[in-house]
């Protein structure tokens, strides 16, 4: 991707700035709230998900209806024009589909990385052990996984974190049990923990990215403190609550 031709703009991937703006509903964010936008050689506006490709970038912070409501009513191929300054641009109509995609790819590939440096743990049975020794940070469930398995790792997990009450559960992920078997090469890949903190931090963010843009609510690690069993206090890993899902465009 690059500026279009004789367009002077300046990039905005090295800006020291984390604060963006939507294009579409004017709403202000993290920059790792929202989903930048740029544009291929042949003006084609693409996703792009890790916000790498030089050049300017345009940002929407709203769900996937919202987006395909203004793509339909050219409300996109509007502000992408104020944006770019009137540069030919063209947007695809799968644009939605693209960025759900995008972002899709981007979380199984970071669990396929912290699987690779031995932070992702699979296998009811290990998951359990661990989360009942307070050795796991991040919990989740394929979206087809049964609930009384669930249940029974969540309690372990609050066990191992002096959290019983609190409400404390995995996240239940939109991707089901063949998604997931596929993208980290192993057979029925139900359930997933991570032992690494600054890793379920990682997972999370783009687990929250593609959430929000599905227009669901993000992961809830159920409380923000909790106590480990050696009285040490232990953070839950953060979440971010962007309202994506419910802004719409102008």
């Amino acid at each position: 991707m690059r500026n279009p031709r004789n367009e002077r703009v300046s990039s905005d991937i090295d800006s020291t700035g984390t604060e963006r703006t939507c294009i579409l509903s004017g709403r202000k964010g993290a920059r790792e709230d929202f989903i930048r936008l740029a544009i291929s050689p042949d003006g084609l506006v693409l996703p792009d998900i890790h916000a790498r490709a030089p050049g300017r970038g345009a940002w929407i912070g709203v769900s996937r209806d919202t987006l395909e409501n203004a793509l339909a009513k050219g409300k996109l191929k509007g502000a992408m024009a104020r944006a770019y300054k009137g540069a030919p641009l063209s947007i695809p109509e799968d644009l939605g589909a693209r960025i759900a995609q995008g972002l899709e790819k981007a979380l199984t590939e970071r669990l396929g990385l912290e699987l690779k440096s031995g932070r992702l743990l699979m296998g009811s049975d290990r998951i359990a052990q661990n989360a009942r020794e307070g050795k796991v940070a991040w919990l989740a469930h394929a979206a087809d996984a049964r609930e009384d398995g669930s249940r029974k790792l969540d309690q372990a997990w609050r066990v191992g974190r002096d959290a019983e009450g609190s409400g404390l559960k995995g996240a239940r992920l939109p991707l089901d049990r063949t998604t997931l078997s596929v993208a980290l090469g192993r057979d029925n890949v139900v359930h997933l923990a991570l032992n690494d903190h600054g890793a379920a931090q990682r997972v999370n963010s783009l687990l929250t990215r593609l959430l929000n843009f599905q227009g669901q609510d993000p992961p809830d690690d159920g409380a923000s403190t909790h106590e480990d069993g050696k009285g040490q206090a232990q953070n839950a890993v953060p979440t971010t609550t962007p309202d994506m899902g419910r802004a719409h465009a102008d």
